[in-house]
């Protein structure tokens, strides 16, 4: 999940919450929407690699 934060960065999360806070996962914070669901595909790559 691709959010916009305040400060015009955009922060991609993780779809399921930690079970142990109960919030998403900060999975980085990127200067473009682009650069984020760039990353958000290396993430599931990785995920589906395993």
């Amino acid at each position: 999940m691709i959010r916009k934060l305040k400060t015009g960065y955009y922060r991609l999360y993780s779809s399921k919450p930690d079970p142990q806070t109960g919030k998403r996962r900060n999975l980085g914070t990127f200067d473009t929407r682009e650069k984020a669901q760039q990353h958000e595909r290396e993430v599931q790559y990785f995920k589906r690699k395993g």
